[in-house]
C-alpha cells in the first residue's frame, strides 16, 4: 500500500521540528522522534513523508505503523527485514516507523538496514531507556534524537484558532497541549475524559506492561503524590513516607525504579538541582513536573491552590520545547525556580503567581540579584499590570513570556 493512504487529509504543520529534521534527509543516521505517546509524532513523521516527496516525487517511501492492525506481523526483526525487503528499489529509499519500539530487537535490524547503505531510516518511539540502550547504544553515534513535545502555547493557539489573551492561556493550563484536542469541545467532562483514557494508555502499556509491573496500585498512588506535589522538592524517602501513612509498605529503591519508569515514558521531567557557587549537581531531592498539564488535571483536577505548581509546569515546559536543559538552581540559602542552559546561552527564571506583596517582590527579585552573572534574568507572574524592571532582572507577564523565544 502507496504511504499517500496513511496520510491525512489535511494536517496543521508544526515547521520547527520540520526544520530540526531537514538537515538530516539523506544522512547516514538513523532519526527518532521520541516523546510521550499523543505528542504528535506520528503525524509528525506524516508530514516528514509528505514534504520529502515534495522534494522528490521519485521518492521510494516505505511507512510501517506498530499501532495499525496491517501491520501486526511485523513482530521482530526479523519480520521487519523480511516485510521490507522486496520494497526496496535502486535508489533514494525512505523508511519510516512508527513506534519502533513495539518490535522485538528492533535495533538489530536498524543496525542491519544502516550497514546496507540503503535506506534513508526514519522512527518515532515512546520509551526513552529503551531507545537510548537500544538505538544509541548500538549504533556508535550514528543517530540523532529529535524531542517532541506537546503544543507550546503559540502552537495552541494556532492549532485552536483562539486569540492571544488570558482566556486562552487559562485554556491551556488546564487542559494542556494534546494535539488532538482540536477534534473536541473544549469543556471538562468531554476533554478529562478523554486525557483520562490517554493516561491509562502511557501508564498501562508504556510503564505496567513493558516493565512488568504488578503492584499498579502503588503506582496510581505514586502519580497521586507527585501531581499534588507538582515542582516541590521531593525524595525517594519522603514518597515512601508518606505511601506508608497510606498504608502502602514501598521501600525506596523501588520508589526510584518507579520514577525512573515514568520518565521513560515521558510522562514526568525530573528537574536537578543545581549549586550555583559550587557548579555542580546536588543528589539529594529532585522536583517532579508534567510533559502535559492537562493529564496532570486529569487526574488531580484543576484547583485554584495549585495556580503556583501549573505556572512553574508551563514555564517548564516552554523553556524544554526550545531546547533548553533546565535545572533548579540554589545560591546560598536562596532557590532559583528555573536554571536554563542551551549552548553557551544560560536563562534565569524566578515564577510567582502575583507580586502581591512587598515579601513577595523581595524574594522573587533578591533571589535573582544575588546572582553575580550577566545571563539574562526574568521574573514571570501573572499579574494583569507589569512591573519596571529592576537592576536588570525583567519582568513578564505569563502570557507574554509564553510567546517569547528564547
Amino acid at each position: 500500500m502507496s504511504f499517500k493512504n496513511y496520510l491525512p487529509e489535511t494536517f496543521i504543520e508544526r515547521p520547527d521540528y520540520i526544520k530540526k529534521a531537514e538537515p538530516f534527509i539523506g544522512k547516514d543516521i538513523v532519526k527518532v522522534f521520541t516523546g510521550q505517546r499523543r505528542v504528535g509524532k506520528t503525524y509528525l513523521l506524516f508530514q516528514m513523508m509528505d514534504f520529502i516527496h515534495k522534494k522528490n516525487k521519485k521518492a521510494n517511501i516505505v511507512f510501517v505503523g506498530k499501532e495499525l492492525p496491517e501491520f501486526s506481523q511485523i513482530i521482530n526483526d526479523s519480520d521487519l527485514l523480511e516485510y521490507v525487503k522486496p520494497l526496496l528499489k535502486s535508489k533514494d529509499n525512505f523508511l519510516f516507523i512508527d513506534e519502533v519500539q513495539e518490535i522485538l530487537s528492533f535495533e538489530k535490524a536498524l543496525r542491519s538496514l544502516l550497514a546496507e547503505r540503503k535506506w534513508d531510516l526514519w522512527c518515532t518511539g515512546s520509551n526513552a531507556e529503551l531507545l537510548s540502550q537500544d538505538i544509541v547504544g548500538l549504533m556508535s553515534g550514528r543517530t540523532i534524537e529529535i524531542s517532541v513535545h506537546g503544543l507550546c502555547y503559540a502552537e495552541f493557539q494556532k492549532f485552536h484558532n483562539y486569540p492571544d489573551n488570558d482566556q486562552t492561556v487559562g485554556l491551556y493550563m488546564r487542559y494542556g497541549g494534546l494535539p488532538y484536542l482540536i477534534n473536541l469541545e473544549l469543556n471538562d467532562n468531554i476533554v478529562f475524559d478523554y486525557l483520562k483514557n490517554i493516561y491509562s494508555t502511557i501508564l498501562y502499556k508504556d510503564v505496567v506492561s513493558r516493565e512488568g509491573i504488578r503492584n499498579t496500585h502503588f503506582l496510581d498512588k505514586l502519580v497521586l503524590f507527585l501531581a499534588d506535589n507538582t515542582g516541590s522538592i521531593v525524595s525517594a524517602k519522603k514518597i515512601s513516607d508518606f505511601l506508608k501513612s497510606q498504608r502502602i509498605n514501598i521501600p525506596s529503591i523501588r520508589v526510584l525504579e518507579y520514577l525512573k519508569y515514568l520518565e521513560n515514558a515521558f510522562f514526568l521531567i525530573r528537574t536537578r538541582r543545581a549549586d550555583l557557587k559550587g557548579k555542580r549537581i546536588l543528589e539529594i531531592g529532585d522536583k517532579f513536573y508534567f510533559e502535559d498539564l492537562g493529564l496532570r488535571n486529569s487526574i488531580l483536577g484543576f484547583k485554584r491552590e495549585d495556580i503556583g505548581k501549573l505556572i512553574e509546569n508551563v514555564i517548564l515546559l516552554h523553556m524544554r520545547q526550545q531546547g533548553f536543559a533546565v535545572y533548579t538552581g540554589e545560591q546560598g540559602d536562596k532557590e532559583i525556580d528555573f536554571v536554563c542552559d542551551k549552548n553557551q546561552q544560560r536563562i534565569y527564571i524566578q515564577a510567582a503567581y502575583l507580586l502581591e506583596n512587598e515579601k513577595t517582590i523581595q524574594r522573587e527579585f533578591g533571589n535573582l540579584l544575588s546572582i553575580k552573572d550577566n545571563f539574562p534574568k526574568y521574573v514571570v507572574t501573572m499579574d494583569p499590570i507589569k512591573f519596571d524592571n529592576e537592576k536588570g532582572i525583567y519582568h513578564l507577564q505569563l502570557r507574554e513570556f509564553l510567546m517569547t523565544s528564547f
